[in-house]
């Protein structure tokens, strides 16, 4: 079984920043990439970045591009996302999740094989 655990959510204020973590943990830990998504009340989970652990290939949602960063640490089995100018539209709860295998699709979460319980992020304005 394999656990992802986020931290680093809270409050803050527009125009400010965050960075969460997602460690992973659990019988041996291989993943093919590592996502974040965000889920806002009422609204569907939304993807939001994601890194391959070997080869560091990353891409981003248009919403967060330029704002944000995600980068991992294999050594650690983290993987982090620093989100930077922060909008009140960014309130969500934001969870990480692994790809075991390859799939040739990284941005529906129905396609990641492990979830985070989530971390709230809220942005005031």
């Amino acid at each position: 079984q394999v656990q992802l655990v986020e931290s680093g959510g809270g409050l803050v204020q527009a125009g400010g920043s965050l960075r969460l973590s997602c460690a992973a943990s659990g019988r041996t830990f291989t993943s093919y990439a590592m996502g974040w998504f965000r889920q806002a009340p009422g609204k569907e989970r939304e993807f939001v970045a994601v890194i391959t652990w070997t080869g560091g290939y990353t891409y981003y949602a248009d919403s967060v591009k330029g704002r944000s960063t995600i980068s991992r640490d294999n050594a650690k089995n983290t993987a982090f996302l620093q989100m930077n100018s922060l909008k009140p539209e960014d309130t969500a709860v934001y969870y990480c999740a692994a790809q075991t295998t390859r799939r040739g699709n990284l941005f529906p979460p129905q396609l990641y094989d492990y979830w985070g319980q989530g971390t709230q992020v809220t942005v005031s304005s």
